[in-house]
């Protein structure tokens, strides 16, 4: 699986690293990045139902998630 976040949408409401902090993090300003764990956009497996869960709860829909083929 892959996530995605999408700076021009993310406006810093910080659920995705509060619901995941070991999936997504902020930067200086508050805005979602990822972590070590997702970075490249590869989420671990086990950790899917994480990254569905942050995507859900972004209330800019500036996560993404897709599954791989």
């Amino acid at each position: 699986m892959k996530v995605h976040i999408d700076p021009q949408l993310c406006q810093g409401h910080g659920r995705c690293y509060d619901l995941v902090p070991d999936l997504f993090g902020e930067d200086e300003e508050g805005y979602a990045t990822l972590t070590p764990l997702t970075e490249g956009g590869q989420v671990p497996p086990g950790r899917e139902a994480g990254a569905r869960l942050a995507a859900a709860n972004c209330p800019e829909s500036a996560i993404s998630v897709t599954e791989e083929s």
